[in-house]
């Protein structure tokens, strides 16, 4: 294989092996006062080689690069997640003006950016004839780092998606206990492969899990929140 090829394979209870020298960068996510995610905030850029290794397994004491303590920890990295396309998973909020979501709740990691205080994603819809509301809809859409959610401006159209770069983004997130170690989100339609070959659908958004304890690996569910995983 073309090591130039950009493309992320994951190893059998083992490691994301990271083909093409594809840009590695941390990420921290911003809150308000009320501890509602706004946006991400890049903090570094971290040095690479054109192929290289990030831990899966959460037991690495080189986090975010694998150290190979996925061995000793017997790490069971089975992937159990849908192969499938995200479309034949799709809710349809259509109910709106000038606007379409579509929803695919199988890969929704908790992000928190799809509400704030006062209004979810779902009650913004039907008001959505309103510029700013929808205004504010697409926001939100566009910032769901999973893909969950996306938006066409008619049922008949093709989603509409944010211009994201080909990226690896280890994140960092924020919660009322402090911060916790968030999920790979890789961005910019990078193919994503299984250890036995198998490709996940190509999308410009996908979170990773890298906690080890996702129940849909190797896609991030938002366990990690849940289980308040602190970054080394």
């Amino acid at each position: 294989m073309d090591k130039k090829e950009r493309k992320i394979v994951v190893r059998k209870n083992g490691p994301y092996v990271v083909y093409g020298g594809i840009p590695l960068v941390r990420k921290v996510q911003v809150c308000s006062e009320y501890g509602e995610p706004l946006t991400w905030r890049k903090v570094e850029t971290i040095p690479t080689g054109e192929v290289y290794t990030l831990c899966r397994c959460g037991h690495s004491r080189k986090k975010p690069f694998c150290d190979g303590s996925h061995a000793a920890a017997h790490f069971d990295g089975t992937e159990t997640a849908d192969t499938g396309p995200t479309a034949a998973r799709q809710i349809t909020y259509n109910e709106g003006t000038g606007i379409v979501v579509r929803s695919d709740p199988y890969l929704c990691m908790e992000s928190g950016f799809c509400a704030n205080r006062f209004v979810s994603f779902r009650e913004l819809v039907p008001q959505s004839d309103d510029p700013e509301v929808r205004r504010q809809l697409m926001s939100m859409v566009d910032h769901c780092p999973s893909g969950s959610l996306t938006f066409a401006l008619t049922e008949e159209d093709e989603d509409v998606e944010p211009d994201l770069p080909e990226q690896i983004a280890v994140t960092t997130e924020q919660t009322s206990e402090g911060p916790i170690a968030g999920p790979l989100w890789v961005t910019g339609n990078i193919p994503i492969e299984r250890a036995d070959g198998r490709p996940f659908e190509t999308r410009n958004r996908v979170t990773l899990c890298r906690c080890g304890l996702s129940k849909i690996m190797p896609l991030c569910d938002g366990t990690h929140r849940h289980e308040h995983v602190v970054e080394d």
